[in-house]
């Protein structure tokens, strides 16, 4: 009987097991991948972090890069996988979770292979589950490759012809940036042409510098001012939408309303031509695979800084669980500060 079963090798449960180790009990980092920072590895070949080194740092171990340097995505596996060489944290992989339920002396986790038992769960999964495609894309001709982007590598996946990018985010942007380099392909964006783009420099300090002296990633959800930024379209970091739209092959079609062949109807017009979809449309929290929990009107975990309504079963990493830095490399530290301090005053 395990004291702790944390769920989820990345960065949240990375931070976590830090935590753990220092509090001195039993526990164990089980992972659905094959390997440290696979999370991370399964992105596009070009994917970077929106944050400088300095911002980027787990508890107790810098991230090994020069100050400003905005880390690949292989640069931040090989930091978790020093990580957990360092802090000697013992990590189970190939093990995907498929239920989590109480039990009258803790909690029984099962997972393909077998069950492991605990006195208590943390669940580290992060917020990105299940990508999601809109409905119309059953209704696409099997000639036109469809892929979401969680599955996006590279333009050399794509095949000869016009191109369609859904979903106006930070990802969308950067996907559409990259084919669109292409001026001899027509790239069509179905996706919000009015959000705001915001610098990764400004007046020579970095954009999360400036964040930080006004405090913009520490205001919590319940105050005002959090459930203001909460509410509100968050800005695409580091990429010029500007010049992006600006492009010749490149034309916005509004939103995406149905599909029907080779057939795409958008809210400003049809087109016929598309080869290939890339559908940057987020993803959807799953955690129905945990018995008796109440989940709020997103899906996700009902919460207080991670505490959920079931004795023993804790969260991290969740989109805004506290601040809006929840989620992120550098702002899931102090999450797991608290939820320690937690797990420390029950012992």
């Amino acid at each position: 009987m395990l004291d702790y079963v944390v769920i989820g090798g990345a960065q949240a449960g990375l931070s976590m097991a830090y935590h753990l180790k220092k509090l001195n009990v039993k526990f164990l980092v089980v992972d659905g991948e094959n390997e440290i920072g696979a999370s991370w590895l399964n992105r596009w070949d070009s994917l970077k972090l929106f944050t400088p080194t300095e911002y980027n740092h787990l508890p107790g171990l810098k991230f090994d890069a020069p100050k400003g340097h905005y880390p690949t995505k292989v640069e931040v596996a090989n930091y978790f996988k020093n990580y957990v060489s360092k802090f000697d944290i013992p990590v189970q992989l190939n093990t995907l979770v498929t239920s989590v339920s109480k039990t009258e002396i803790g909690f029984e986790v099962q997972h393909k292979e077998g069950v492991i038992n605990a006195k208590n769960v943390i669940v580290a999964t992060g917020p990105f589950h299940i990508p999601y495609t809109p409905p119309c894309h059953t209704k696409l001709s099997d000639n036109i490759l469809q892929m979401h982007s969680n599955y996006y590598k590279g333009v050399y996946q794509l095949q000869e012809g016009d191109a369609l990018v859904v979903g106006g985010g930070d990802s969308g942007y950067q996907i559409l940036n990259e084919i669109s380099k292409d001026k001899s392909r027509t790239v069509y964006f179905s996706g919000d042409t009015k959000v705001k783009s915001l610098p990764q420099q400004f007046l020579g300090k970095t954009l999360w510098w400036w964040f930080t002296v006004v405090g913009f990633l520490s205001y919590n959800k319940y105050s005002w001012i959090g459930r203001k930024i909460n509410s509100s379209t968050q800005p695409v970091i580091g990429t010029d939408v500007k010049e992006i739209l600006s492009r010749k092959n490149v034309i916005t079609v509004g939103r995406t309303n149905d599909a029907l062949n080779t057939h795409i109807f958008f809210e400003k017009q049809k087109v016929t031509t598309i080869k290939n979809v890339i559908w940057a449309t987020g993803y959807r929290p799953n955690f129905k695979w945990i018995q008796g929990l109440e989940l709020d009107t997103n899906g996700y975990p009902k919460n207080y800084r991670g505490v959920s309504n079931i004795e023993g079963l804790y969260f991290l990493g969740l989109p805004w669980m506290y601040t809006r830095g929840s989620a992120t490399l550098g702002g899931v530290s102090k999450d797991a500060s608290y939820l320690a301090n937690v797990i420390s005053a029950k012992k």
